[in-house]
């Protein structure tokens, strides 16, 4: 009888976009609409309000890609570190490497007859995978992108950043606060939402936590707005 093959989509396998992604749309969202709030309650015009919005977006998303990237390729210089050291290892001293990667399936409960069977096939098709995967924990869904995560980054974040610019532009003087927080305070709860189904939790938890930093970020930077703009 012919076997087929059971494929199944795990979570761990969105870790390495959505981490960047959600970071960066939350950030973009928070960090922009605080702007606009800070600014738009120091009375400034429309005009300005904006142009400061747009310099936010923009140098946000530089930030971020700039940080992620940094961030991200520090921990795939230290992986590939870790990988090159084993392969040294595996050509000077193949056999201790090979008790290592048995010791390693004996420590998960195997006997140590199977164990080394183990450690023999897996070696034999592929020895720096398998302490790659089994010693270093480095596997191909959790490799660090730097690329990957420094587009996401910015991409998020400028996606997250033009919504409450958008009702800014949008929004008249005397109702322009009001829509840019409640706008900005319910597209936060959508995003806390969204990021925890995708990663397996709790949808209200998620949504009332991105929600409540977010409106917190918001009260602070609008009532400093307020007082700098009332001592000018």
């Amino acid at each position: 009888m012919a076997k087929t093959r059971h494929w199944e989509r795990h979570r761990t396998t969105r870790i390495s976009w959505l981490r960047a992604a959600v970071l960066g749309a939350n950030d973009g969202v928070v960090s922009t609409a605080s702007l606009l709030l800070g600014v738009a309650s120091a009375d400034a015009s429309q005009g300005s309000v904006l142009i400061a919005g747009l310099a936010g977006l923009v140098a946000g998303a530089m930030s971020m890609a700039a940080g992620e990237y940094v961030s991200v390729h520090s921990q795939a210089d230290t992986e590939a570190a870790d990988l090159e050291r084993e392969r040294r290892e595996l050509e000077t001293d193949n056999e201790s490497e090979h008790n290592e990667l048995t010791a390693i399936y004996i420590g998960r409960g195997l006997d140590a007859h199977l164990a080394r069977q183990v450690a023999d096939q897996l070696m034999k098709h592929d020895a720096l995978g398998a302490h790659a995967r089994d010693e270093l924990g480095i596997t191909p869904a959790l490799r660090a992108r730097p690329i990957q995560a420094a587009v996401a980054s910015a991409a998020s974040f400028a996606a997250g950043a033009a919504l409450p610019l958008a009702v800014a532009a949008a929004a008249g003087a005397a109702h322009g606060i009001a829509m840019i927080a409640g706008v900005s305070l319910v597209s936060l709860a959508v995003l806390g939402g969204v990021a925890a189904r995708a990663g397996g939790a709790s949808i209200a938890t998620g949504a009332l936590r991105v929600t409540f930093w977010g409106a917190l970020a918001m009260a602070i930077t609008a009532a400093i707005g307020h007082f700098v703009g009332t001592a000018i």
